[in-house]
């Protein structure tokens, strides 16, 4: 291999490398406005298709480190070989990997085609697919690259009109402007002094980077100066009960849990309007098993405080076959259920087997009572009345909210669309247990930030363990649990239903850019008869 080709290959790997570090627990998110610059560098002067494989060394390093949790939860509690679960992990990345290196290959061909205006493309690419990796097969939308800024609360502000997709656009045009400035100034190197004349400073891109993230940035600050959290607010109680995943479901151990339930209720209801129990807390079919029922009704009157929290539904198919959905259930204090969620998206591999007709040989990655299947309405539901018959907070009709189950906090389209059917707050209930001492908890924990920001609306959190919280309607992080702790927290959150323009419009920027990105394409493809193979100037202006 040729020294260029094996410094090509190290840029790559260095973005890779970098990748992880840009996101929660790592918390160098400064490091994701200078981490496409390596890569940038490396594709600047190769062909597509050696562009191609360079996106596909830097995603597939970046991958693996990221979503290094998956292993955790396949071995550790799925009970898969750990070989088997290296080699999952190994070709999700190199699925996931795929799209960095679309991305790579597609700016590499127009920066061959439309130069100069090529790389203010990129972003539009890389947003284009963001998108796609948010809905093909099923989708996985983890560790996007507006992530990593999570803890920037002034830099994720754009997104209540962008969605995350925003904050990813505006970091990759960083990056570009950057590295089109690097590889200008090794072009000019290269020049000196007997080559031919130096071009002009490419301009456009630069330009485009400072004018746009100035305006993002003084948005976000405009926003967080002038924002003022509504009068009214709830106090909620949240239970992170902290139970062995390897006990869960083992019926020896059902009393134990309740009454560790029990006693972080009691904690978590001082003067409290909701208390908030995780995802699957009761380790039985809520509606079935009426001696464990009536436990949990008990506890309920006997704190005179509404109760959310999951359990397994069981219902029946026309033809009396049995199925399960993950949800969650609103408690009344008289022992009434007020309504429940059935979760909507659920995880591949874990609740259920996608294309179960030709993967039939595949068991679930992780153990559990059975297959699941999927709700279908994003149900809002409400607060009960106080017993004096006004509700809580004194408004004209009682607060309502949404949850959202576990993976589906991940979906910014998901929960938008609680909010716009009139949530004032959310409710997030998750079992992270499954990512064992990772980073993964505290990667979910920063994607629901951006999920308050995207919407103005409060998020309670309640993980069996790690992380619960509280989030404000701007990103800010009210309070948070350490992860593997069992504790009871009281927190209070602003409620409103004010949608923002993404709560009422959704992924419009999103689709925006698939249809700029169509045009760009179209344009190198008309200006080139589809012969990609021309020559490359480094850093040229027309």
């Amino acid at each position: 291999m040729r020294p260029r080709s094996v410094f090509h290959s190290a840029l790559a790997v260095l973005t890779g490398v970098l990748y992880p570090f840009c996101f929660p627990n790592f918390d160098l998110g400064w490091l994701a406005w200078i981490l496409l610059v390596p890569l940038h560098v490396a594709i600047g002067e190769v062909p597509p298709r050696r562009a191609f494989w360079l996106g596909w060394t830097a995603g597939w390093i970046g991958f693996m480190g990221t979503m290094g949790w998956v292993v955790t939860a396949m071995h550790m509690y799925g009970k898969m070989p750990l070989l088997w679960s290296y080699l999952a992990l190994a070709l999700l990345s190199a699925y996931l990997g795929l799209h960095v290196a679309v991305y790579t290959m597609t700016v590499t061909w127009l920066r061959r085609t439309l130069p100069p205006s090529a790389l203010l493309a990129a972003p539009f690419i890389w947003v284009t697919l963001e998108l796609i990796r948010t809905s093909l097969f099923s989708g996985l939308p983890w560790a996007l690259l507006g992530y990593s800024q999570s803890q920037w609360l002034s830099a994720i502000q754009i997104a209540d009109l962008t969605g995350v997709y925003g904050v990813s656009f505006v970091i990759v045009l960083v990056n570009v402007a950057l590295a089109e400035s690097v590889l200008w100034i090794i072009r000019k190197y290269r020049t000196l002094p007997l080559r031919q004349p130096l071009s002009t400073f490419p301009w456009a891109t630069p330009a485009a980077a400072v004018v746009i993230f100035t305006g993002s940035l003084l948005y976000g600050l405009g926003v967080l100066r002038t924002s003022e959290l509504p009068s009214t607010s709830l106090t909620i109680g949240l239970v992170q009960a902290n139970i062995d995943q390897a006990h869960k479901w083992d019926a020896a151990y059902r009393q134990e849990t309740l009454d560790r339930y029990a006693r972080l209720t009691g904690e978590a209801t001082d003067k409290t309007d909701l208390v908030i129990w995780p995802e699957a807390a009761t380790p039985f079919l809520f509606e079935q098993e009426l001696v464990y029922r009536g436990i949990v009704e008990s506890m309920v009157r006997h704190y005179g405080v509404p109760l959310v929290f999951g359990s397994p539904a069981l219902r029946y198919y026309a033809n009396g076959k049995p199925y399960l959905m993950n949800s969650a259930y609103l408690f009344s204090p008289d022992g009434r259920i007020l309504g429940r969620y059935d979760k909507r998206h659920l995880v591949p591999f874990g609740e259920y087997i996608p294309l179960k007709s030709f993967l039939f040989f595949l068991d679930k990655l992780v153990e559990g009572i059975g297959d699941f299947e999927a709700g279908t309405v994003p149900t809002v539901l409400a607060l009960p009345a106080k017993p004096d018959g006004h509700a809580e907070p004194p408004s004209r009709t009682p607060a309502k909210f949404g949850v959202v189950i576990c993976f589906e906090a991940i979906f910014p389209d998901l929960v938008r669309e609680f909010v716009r059917d009139g949530a004032d707050f959310m409710v997030t209930i998750t079992n992270d247990a499954w990512f064992g001492d990772s980073a993964a908890p505290y990667q979910h924990f920063g994607m629901v930030v951006l999920r308050a920001v995207e919407n103005h609306v409060a998020f309670a959190r309640a993980a069996n363990t790690g992380i619960s919280g509280f989030i404000d309607p701007y990103g800010r992080v009210l309070n948070a649990s350490p992860i593997f702790t069992e504790q009871a927290m009281i927190g209070r959150i602003p409620i409103r239903n004010a949608p923002t323009f993404y709560s009422r419009h959704g992924d419009v920027f999103a689709y925006g850019c698939v249809i700029i990105t169509g045009l760009f394409l179209l344009a190198a493809s008309w200006r080139t008869g589809g012969n990609v193979q021309q020559p490359l100037v480094v850093g040229a202006t027309t």
